[in-house]
């Protein structure tokens, strides 16, 4: 098997193109959805999330594999990485299979269910059917792109990336310009977009990496009992920040009714993903080499790659989220002319600096700790202080004391900075070098 044994930073900007690509991507299909009116937008955007929480089901298996497959091919062991995905695409297609039929033939009950507004029904009824039909290429498209980064071949997920949403652009706008077929045709964009991605990252897969038989290949049931054993509570917590941000969000809507507190964090998180992308290809990038590192009983290599990852994240954190605080007037101008509102993002961007100090750090020590196979204990502190601190912190300090939008800010950037100093000092134990997922005696 061809084995691209990386550097960080050789590993990061491919990763970093591809999760910056996919986010301006998003902001154009809503900038061109716009032109159908605010019902297909709000609709749209109320159908992802529901697809979103189905989604969140695929990455208990994707999640898992990274961790599986970096430390066996550290382990000088690749064959297993194979049997890991076998494994990772006969689970996902499964699901997927399922989901699918919920998706196409239950819109009418989830949306019923959910309360959807009367105004939105339609549309987003014909989105998320025709959405559903593509949702194998959800279920698989996670597969393939963990095995190719464990394997180090980043560059090819991001071309993938790029190319699907290259298409999906010039589909939004032959369907809705041209054919002017609305919602449906944004759907179709955006389905056959992911199609294209799937088939690149299968096409990637055979001709980068080559095959093979582990000699003394584990069990198949104890290969998918080491992937869930990651995946399931990264999975989970990851379900638990969107129900702690859901809080959030309800909080907000009820701060005013011109909901100017909400729509300031919207706009507040359009500018500060920009530095998200920094600290999520980061943390991604060094997952990976953690996975090398511990199957190859690297430790002190892995510790100084992990420090060098933090160190370089907060640093180009506070960089860009400092860049948008001091030049936010005339960055929020190209959003909205309300003065009000614009004083009011300027200073949630102020409060952003020290939310992506705690994230920066957050997430790579949080990656780092589930590849290694210690995927429980950011699942407890998450679950502790998402809710104790962000949505906790949101109702002492917006609502409680009145600070609005500011008091959530705070409230979340308490959250990422406290859960950052957990996951610190849980790394700095060595605890983790104890869960290893390669046993020395398979």
């Amino acid at each position: 098997m061809t084995v691209q044994r990386k550097k960080l930073h050789q590993l990061f900007f491919p990763l970093f193109f591809e999760t910056l690509f996919m986010m301006l991507a998003g902001m154009v299909d809503t900038l061109m959805l716009s032109s159908e009116g605010d019902y297909a937008v709000g609709a749209v955007g109320t159908a992802n999330t529901y697809i979103g929480l189905f989604i969140i089901m695929f990455s208990i298996i994707s999640s898992g594999m990274v961790a599986v497959m970096t430390q066996y091919i550290g382990a000088k062991r690749p064959g297993v990485a194979h049997q890991a995905l076998k494994l990772g695409l006969m689970f996902n297609l499964s699901v997927g299979i399922v989901i699918t039929g919920v998706l196409i033939f239950g819109t009418d009950a989830i949306l019923n269910a959910v309360g959807i507004a009367r105004d939105l029904e339609e549309p987003a009824s014909i989105y998320l059917r025709t959405i559903g039909a593509f949702c194998i290429c959800n279920a698989l498209t996670p597969i393939f792109s963990s095995y190719l980064r464990s394997f180090g071949h980043t560059t090819p997920t991001m071309i993938a990336t790029v190319v699907a949403n290259i298409i999906n652009v010039v589909l939004n706008g032959l369907f809705l310009f041209v054919m002017h077929w609305g919602v449906f045709g944004v759907a179709l964009a955006t389905g056959i977009s992911r199609l294209v991605n799937l088939l690149w990252l299968c096409i990637a897969a055979r001709y980068h990496i080559k095959p093979e038989k582990d000699a003394n290949p584990p069990a198949s049931r104890q290969v998918l009992r080491k992937i869930i054993r990651v995946g399931l509570p990264a999975a989970t917590e990851t379900v638990l920040y969107n129900i702690a941000i859901t809080l959030v969000i309800s909080m907000l809507n009820r701060m005013d009714a011109t909901g100017a507190q909400v729509t300031a964090r919207s706009y507040a998180m359009q500018i500060s993903n920009f530095s998200y992308c920094v600290s999520a290809a980061l943390a991604h990038a060094n997952a990976v080499l953690v996975g090398w590192y511990i199957g190859g009983c690297e430790i002190e290599a892995c510790k100084r790659d992990t420090r060098r990852a933090v160190v370089l994240g907060i640093g180009a954190g506070v960089a860009v989220s400092a860049f948008f605080a001091i030049f936010s007037k005339p960055i929020v101008g190209l959003f909205t002319d309300n003065p009000d509102m614009i004083r009011l993002v300027s200073t949630l961007l102020i409060v952003d600096i020290f939310l992506e100090i705690g994230r920066s750090a957050n997430l790579v020590y949080g990656f780092a700790l589930k590849t290694s196979g210690d995927a429980i204990y950011p699942m407890v502190i998450g679950i502790i202080f998402m809710f104790l601190c962000a949505s906790g912190g949101t109702w002492l300090f917006g609502v409680k004391l009145g600070w609005l939008a500011v008091g959530a800010y705070i409230g979340m950037a308490l959250d990422e900075c406290v859960r950052a100093v957990l996951m610190y000092a849980r790394w700095r134990t060595g605890c983790w070098q104890r869960l290893r997922l390669v046993s020395d005696s398979e």
